[in-house]
């Protein structure tokens, strides 16, 4: 017991110094272990959290593109398809072939009537693949526009107003570039239209040559010399010859496309207009867009062949001229069932999902 008393009054300091190391350590390993629970906690919460932003973002993302595409329905291609059909009234009106037709019975020689059944002929086929390819073209390039205008809306509001995304409160990109944007969609019809129709023209002119009124026409003859001609249309001139159909080129607009197809950034005075549209003329012009809009023109021709109700055994083709006059105006006066066509096409809806997602179309 006295050597106890001892060796605590010889030792007491350090004994008192190590349980206080000891203490300490302990204290500070708790304190350690319930902090590094807590990081562990916070970090779980965190990556709860990320996961449900995630999610949100990916509904309001899908929400909004969805809107996107119910503008370019119920606004923008109705407005632009009646403008369409007006126009093509306009240039390619054949009511004066057929009265002419009426009138030369028992009056024109033949030659003057083989001359006006040509006429006919080529001018029909020409309205109807014209109404053919600038309907399925334009409805493709107002899905891009709005599509490349929903994406900007959607990216500027994000980055302004952090998490609300209410597109419809904000303004950042000013309306008149928004309207004179979507406006453009016209210039196929206001200034396009002289040039597409002479290049139709040609193209069914070469396609028709050889093919005389008594001929028998079949579904399966009538769907290749559709075929002919708007494979003969697309293969004529520069590679994307036909993009200048659809919107203007300019000294401007080539400026600012080699700027951006360099590095991606455009120069500083380039307004919201400008590179929405060096936008669109990159998306229109690249080898997927034509892949979409000929697998596109593929469907709709399939289908209008067969509303044209061709007969198998095949009929003359000066009986067939009617139907295929009358098809071209049938198009354009009726284009959802078409458009609705066109969109089924897997192709076509997963090249808009690319767009609106941003990833790089060459």
């Amino acid at each position: 017991m006295l050597s106890l008393r001892g060796f605590w009054r010889r030792h007491r300091r350090k004994l008192y110094v190590t349980a206080g190391v000891l203490g300490s350590g302990y204290l500070l390993y708790k304190l350690y272990n319930a902090h590094r629970q807590r990081l562990a906690d916070l970090d779980t919460e965190l990556e709860h959290e990320r996961d449900r932003n995630e999610e949100l973002i990916k509904a309001q993302m899908q929400a909004h593109f969805e809107n996107i595409q119910r503008i370019a329905d119920t606004t923008t291609l109705p407005h632009a398809m009646q403008y369409l059909n007006s126009r093509i009234a306009e240039e390619l009106d054949l009511s004066h072939l057929t009265d002419r037709l009426m009138q030369a019975k028992g009056q024109s020689t033949s030659a003057e009537k083989l001359e006006l059944w040509d006429r006919l002929k080529i001018l029909s086929f020409t309205r109807m693949v014209l109404s053919l390819w600038a309907m399925t073209i334009l409805s493709l390039y107002i899905r891009v526009q709005v599509n490349i205008l929903g994406r900007h809306l959607y990216i500027d509001t994000a980055r302004g107003l952090g998490s609300s995304l209410l597109i419809e409160d904000a303004d950042l990109i000013h309306r008149d570039d928004q309207q004179k944007f979507l406006a453009s969609s016209d210039y196929l019809a206001r200034y396009g239209m002289p040039a597409l129709i002479s290049n139709i023209q040609a193209a069914a002119t070469e396609v028709l040559k050889g093919k005389q009124l008594r001929d028998s026409f079949n579904a399966t003859v009538l769907h290749a010399t559709v075929m002919q001609i708007l494979d003969k249309f697309m293969s004529t001139g520069d590679p994307h010859h036909w993009v200048n159909y659809l919107m203007p080129e300019d000294a401007r607009a080539l400026e600012l496309a080699t700027a951006f197809s360099n590095d991606s950034t455009l120069l500083p005075d380039v307004t919201k207009f400008e590179q929405l549209m060096v936008e669109t003329r990159a998306v229109i012009s690249s080898a997927e867009f034509g892949s979409v809009a000929d697998i596109a023109l593929r469907a709709v021709v399939d289908t209008v062949i067969v509303d044209m109700g061709a007969q198998p055994g095949g009929v003359q083709l000066a009986k067939v001229l009617a139907r295929v006059a009358r098809m071209g105006p049938t198009v354009l006066e009726e284009p959802s069932k078409f458009i609705q066509i066109i969109l089924n096409v897997p192709e076509v809806e997963r090249f808009f999902t690319l767009i609106y997602s941003s990833m790089q179309i060459s």
